[in-house]
C-alpha cells in the first residue's frame, strides 16, 4: 500500500515503546477507514528504546516522525498534527486500547456541526488506581476548566483542521485540548467508544504525569481567566493587601499614640510593612505584566466561525 496523496482523512498516532501493538493497530485502521475515503497514517516514534522504530519502518503506507528522544504524548500529537495534510484529524493512542473500529462513529458524529468529536471510555479496562484518579481530574477540570468532557484522557478523537491553527501542544497539554478549544468558540460533543485492554508491552501512566496534569489544568484556568489581563488578578489581590495592610499600620499607630501601646517587641508592625510592600509589588507586577502582553500581542484576540453573504 502506497502513502495517498491529497488525503481527506490524517490519523495521528504517538507511540513509545509499541514494537507489539503498531502492526495489528495499523491492520485494524485499514479496515476501519475502509471505504471512508482518503486517508494518512502518521506515527510519531516518540523515542522508543525497543524495536517500535524497525517495525513501523517494515509497515507500507504510513508515514513516520521519528523524536530524537521522548519528548512526551503532547509533543508526538503536536508534531504529527503539524505534518497532517488531512481536512480532518483523527487522534488515537498507540497501545491498542482505543479501538480504531469506533472512528467511522465519530465521524458522523461530527457531519452534525460540530468541530470536535471526543470519545468516552465509558467502559474502561484499566486499574482501579488509573479510574479513581481520572474521575478526581474530571471533577476538578469541572471547576476550573469546564471542558464539559466525561474523559479529557481518552486520546480517540476526531477534529476539523481548523482546530488547531494557531495552537501548540506541550507538557501534558493533550488533555486540556477540549478546554482550550471550546474556550475559543468551537463546539465539542463527545460519544461512547469501546475501551480493550492492554495486550502487549507496559502502561506509561504514572504520577509524574497526574502531576504534570495538574499543573497544566492550572496554567489553563489561569489563560482562560487572565491571558489578557493579567492586572485583573495579580492588581486585585495587590490591593486588598495594601489595604489591610494600610489599616492594620494606622490602627497600630493610633494605639501607640493615643493608647501608649509598645510596639517594640510586636510582630504587627513588620507584618503590616510586609503586606504593604508585598501588595505595591503585585500591583505593579500586574501592571508590567498587562503592558507586555499588549506590545507583544499579535494578530486579532477573536476568530472567525463563517462569513454569510445573502444575495
Amino acid at each position: 500500500m502506497k502513502i495517498k496523496s491529497n488525503p481527506q482523512f490524517s490519523i495521528v498516532i504517538p507511540v513509545f515503546n509499541e514494537e507489539g501493538n503498531v502492526l495489528e493497530l495499523t491492520q485494524e485502521i485499514n479496515m476501519a477507514m475502509k471505504g471512508l475515503g482518503n486517508f494518512e497514517i502518521i506515527f510519531v516514534n516518540d523515542g522508543s528504546s525497543d524495536n517500535t522504530s524497525e517495525i513501523l519502518k517494515k509497515i507500507q503506507g504510513v508515514k513516520i516522525i521519528e523524536f530524537r528522544r521522548n519528548f512526551g504524548q503532547s509533543a508526538a500529537l503536536d508534531a504529527g498534527i503539524k505534518q497532517a495534510e488531512g481536512k480532518i484529524i483523527i487522534t488515537l493512542d498507540g497501545d491498542g486500547q482505543n479501538d480504531p473500529a469506533d472512528i467511522p462513529k465519530l465521524l458522523n458524529k461530527l457531519q452534525e456541526g460540530f468541530d470536535v468529536v471526543c470519545g468516552w471510555r465509558y467502559d474502561r479496562k484499566d486499574d482501579w488506581s488509573k479510574i479513581f484518579v481520572s474521575n478526581v481530574a474530571r471533577r476538578l477540570r469541572s471547576v476550573l476548566v469546564d471542558d464539559k468532557v466525561h474523559d479529557a484522557g481518552c486520546t480517540l478523537r476526531v477534529y476539523k483542521r481548523e482546530c488547531f491553527t494557531d495552537l501548540d501542544l506541550r507538557g501534558e497539554m493533550h488533555r486540556m485540548i477540549p478546554a482550550i478549544l471550546r474556550w475559543r468558540g468551537f463546539s465539542i460533543t463527545e460519544d461512547k467508544v469501546n475501551h480493550r485492554r492492554r495486550m502487549s508491552g507496559k502502561s506509561k501512566y504514572g504520577t509524574s504525569r497526574t502531576v504534570k496534569g495538574f499543573l497544566d489544568m492550572m496554567l489553563v484556568w489561569f489563560t482562560r481567566k487572565y491571558d489578557s489581563r493579567p492586572l485583573h488578578l495579580f492588581g486585585t489581590i495587590g490591593l486588598i493587601l495594601i489595604f489591610f495592610s494600610t489599616l492594620l499600620l494606622l490602627t497600630l499607630a493610633l494605639m501607640r499614640i493615643f493608647y501608649e501601646y509598645h510596639l517594640s517587641d510586636k510582630i504587627w508592625p513588620l507584618a503590616g510593612m510586609l503586606g504593604f510592600l508585598t501588595g505595591v509589588q503585585l500591583l505593579v507586577s500586574g501592571i508590567l505584566a498587562d503592558l507586555i502582553i499588549k506590545n507583544n500581542t499579535k494578530g486579532r484576540s477573536w476568530m472567525i466561525k463563517d462569513v454569510l453573504e445573502n444575495k
